[in-house]
């Protein structure tokens, strides 16, 4: 998924709000630990929805396609409080291209999201080698800009894969 493009500005971190700050760690923790168990990081949305956090893969033919998915299920995404999209890219830095986890994300309203990354190195026959620490990437755009804070939505206005079901016993 190397051909997203996110306005790099790494000297300028902005203060990102906590719950992005932590739904964007997570997804990146969650595709890291995938690569290194020897699996692929087919892209996907990471949603925060209350105390629940709903992961979706969006598998596609070509970046844009998977870009698309994604949009289209956080764009839907009313009562989810902040989304990380996370997938397997490259980053320019000053030492040249390098192979990266991406994550982007936004939270409901804001105009502007947020990207992070974890840079690796691959070697043949060894797992990936990532840094310690992610690294701030940019701005990005937000699949949650048209969205209204999470507590404005009234619980029959939240999808009904996101709310909280109580299945009762017995009954099918």
């Amino acid at each position: 998924m190397a051909d997203r493009i996110v306005n790099n500005d790494s000297q300028n971190v902005p203060e990102i709000p906590e719950m992005l700050e932590r739904v964007l760690l997570f997804a990146l923790e969650e595709a890291k630990q995938r690569m290194l168990a020897g699996e692929d990081v087919i892209p996907f949305t990471a949603l925060v929805v209350k105390d629940n956090v709903f992961i979706e893969t969006h598998p596609g033919e070509d970046p844009e396609e998977c870009f698309n998915f994604a949009r289209h299920t956080v764009q839907g995404a009313r009562g989810a409080d902040a989304y990380a999209f996370c997938y397997d890219g490259y980053v320019d830095t000053d030492a040249g291209t390098q192979d990266a986890l991406i994550a982007e994300g936004g939270i409901p309203g804001a105009e502007d999201g947020y990207a992070v990354s974890f840079l690796y190195e691959l070697e043949e026959g060894k797992a990936p080698a990532f840094e310690d620490e992610p690294a701030y990437v940019g701005q990005a755009p937000n699949f949650m800009a048209l969205l209204k804070d999470a507590t404005e939505y009234a619980e029959e206005d939240i999808d009904e894969k996101y709310r909280d079901v109580e299945e009762e016993d017995g009954e099918e």
